[in-house]
């Protein structure tokens, strides 16, 4: 199987969750082996250069994936476009956006989504590496954990726990097994979710900033105020799986293995990442020039 970019240059303007600033951000073509790729455009000089994307450069995990470098620079909430990434199996592309956060967009990875279909996919002249797990790595927080486990796929199995009357009417355990289930049509409608009490804890610390109920699912004590219906029964389990699946495409490269957790966030699934990638034992790389041999999870990349 063959790495994969655009075939051409996309662009959207929206409005950063926490940041609340406009944001305009491009997407563009890359060549072979040049990774997922981003660029502050509003920066200059040294602040302004590529930065190549690696799990050791996720230095902000409050609500949010971000990558802060060492000399600053930031690029925040990158995990829903990361989502749709791995859902298209982009090896390749550059990122620009003039604002220290990718936009929020609709709060699910859905718009993400429709930007790359228009841009359309095309192949690159090299071979797309794979991560397969080779032995279960696990990290525990309290009562949170999350693991890799071995697995010819790729299969994502989650639960949250809210003791809330709107998670009490909804089921907070889901799986998907993407060799015979959808992430366009499972997945990706889920939106971001949060609590009205957080709202002003999250304001104070300059958080939340563009947050508003066409771009998240808000919870008073008692239930949704968004007028719209939920796009799932259970869509706030399925956003924290959009949200995980994200997070380990953090990696730049698509995971053969089983990925579960239990309360799972940014700061943990980041954690489990690097505790992977710290143990050559627990890893491989491989390549599939023979797609006879590929995981049929990944025969049905879009």
């Amino acid at each position: 199987m063959l790495q994969r970019t655009l075939a051409k240059t996309i662009n959207v303007t929206g409005v950063g969750l926490h940041s609340g600033e406009r944001v305009r951000l491009g997407l563009y073509p890359a060549i072979a082996d040049s990774g997922i790729m981003f660029r502050r455009t509003d920066l200059h000089g040294e602040q302004s250069r590529i930065i190549r994307l690696t799990p050791d450069l996720i230095n902000d995990t409050r609500l949010s994936s971000t990558v802060v470098t060492a000399d600053g620079i930031r690029i925040g909430t990158i995990e829903h476009i990361m989502s749709a990434f791995a859902a298209y199996g982009i090896d390749d592309v550059l990122v620009e956006l003039n604002a220290p956060e990718i936009p929020i967009m609709d709060g699910s990875s859905l718009p993400f989504i429709y930007l790359l279909q228009d841009a359309g996919i095309v192949d690159l002249p090299a071979e797309k590496r794979f991560l397969r797990i080779k032995k279960k790595v696990s990290v525990q927080e309290g009562d949170k954990w999350v693991e890799f486990t071995p697995y010819d796929g790729f299969k994502v199995t989650l639960t949250i726990d809210f003791d809330h009357p709107v998670f009490n009417r909804s089921n907070q355990t889901f799986q998907i097994d993407f060799a015979n289930q959808s992430y366009v049509e499972e997945i990706s409608r889920a939106r971001t979710f949060g609590f009205m009490q957080e709202v002003e804890l999250m304001r104070s610390h300059n958080l939340g900033l563009g947050g508003n109920l066409s771009n998240a699912i808000v919870i008073d004590d008692l239930d949704v105020l968004n007028q719209d219906v939920l796009r799932y029964p259970d869509e706030f389990v399925r956003h924290k799986i959009l949200d995980a699946i994200g997070d380990l495409y953090i990696v730049g490269h698509p995971i053969i293995g089983s990925f579960a957790g239990h309360k799972s966030g940014h700061a943990i699934n980041n954690e489990l990442l690097r505790k992977l990638l710290a143990d050559p034992q627990s890893y491989e790389w491989i390549t599939f020039p023979n797609n006879k041999y590929l995981p049929q999870a990944f025969h049905t990349l879009p």
